[in-house]
């Protein structure tokens, strides 16, 4: 699903028109964007977390000069940590089906 689309859905589930619906959705990730720059966390119950962490700097290989090495500075990531209801909802999607018991 792109950005399109879930404003579609949204619009059709919600009520609102498509242009409300894609403002619902910008006004989300520039609220995300700018707490995450906060060193703030982002949380929705059930859903997940969201979250910046440094990741450290390291020697990481220049890929033209395999024989050079080249250090990594750090730099803030964006994370995201998945709530209870979001995982259970997919261990429900890929778990087996049981065989119906025969009559």
């Amino acid at each position: 699903m792109n950005k399109a689309e879930l404003i579609n859905v949204i619009a059709d589930k919600v009520g609102v028109t498509k242009k409300q619906a894609e403002d619902m959705i910008e006004c989300f990730v520039d609220t995300v964007i700018s707490e995450l720059q906060k060193d703030s966390e982002v949380t929705i119950a059930g859903f997940g977390q969201f979250m910046a962490k440094t990741r450290a700097g390291r020697t990481g290989v220049n890929p033209q000069n395999p024989t050079e090495k080249i250090q990594i500075p750090p730099v803030r990531v964006p994370k995201f940590k998945a709530g209870k209801s979001l995982k259970d909802a997919l261990k429900q999607k890929t778990a087996p089906v049981a065989p119906a018991p025969a009559m």
